[in-house]
């Protein structure tokens, strides 16, 4: 233990399904963390990969008890707010070849990002601020999708690409950017757009 502690590559075990057991300081001090606090998170909430099929194929490999290693393009912020981009490579290990592999995962960093240019306002449809408003007043995917006439799928699919145009980890993410953008307004409740 006192090993990996002291390795200064970031390193984290994880489980199968990529959540993770075990950080080592250089991985926690990536996102300006504390020893333990990333366990039980999962790797593809902290790293967004580049191609979403070079995620299916380490799920695939692990799924079939393959023993490669599968590199990853991914990028993540930083804490001070910077975007960095890397390669993580993950690694199926197990003490016996019928045990389900974990992963050891391993991160290599590749340098900083220039800062990318904020997308407009307007960048969200009608329906995307919509559904925006609704999150932000606390409402699950199936009330969006019951308020706005959508069905869930087409909720999560306007979601989707709302994160994929500003760069957003996730909902609170969006509906945070969502209100800087002003696509959101502040100070108001219910939220409107």
């Amino acid at each position: 233990m006192l090993l990996f502690n002291r390795i200064p590559m970031p390193v984290a075990v994880c489980d199968a399904n990529g959540a993770i057991i075990l950080a080592n300081p250089a991985m926690t001090a990536e996102w300006g963390e504390t020893s333990g606090s990333l366990r039980g998170r999962s790797v593809l909430e902290l790293f967004r990969p580049e191609e979403k099929t070079q995620v299916l194929r380490i799920a695939e490999a692990v799924r079939l008890r393959r023993r490669s290693r599968y590199p990853v393009a991914v990028h993540w912020q930083a804490p001070d707010g910077t975007r960095r981009h890397g390669e993580l490579t993950a690694e199926p290990v197990s003490d016996t070849v019928e045990e389900v592999p974990g992963l050891l995962v391993l991160l290599r960093v590749l340098g900083e990002d220039p800062a990318p240019a904020e997308a407009p306002a307007a960048a969200a449809s009608p329906a995307e601020a919509r559904i925006l408003a609704l999150l932000a007043g606390g409402a699950s995917t199936a009330k969006a999708a019951r308020e706005t006439g959508l069905t869930p799928d087409g909720v999560t699919y306007h979601l989707r690409r709302l994160a994929e145009r500003w760069g957003a980890a996730n909902r609170t993410e969006l509906v945070a950017r969502a209100y800087v953008l002003g696509v959101l307004t502040a100070g108001v409740w219910p939220p409107t757009a």
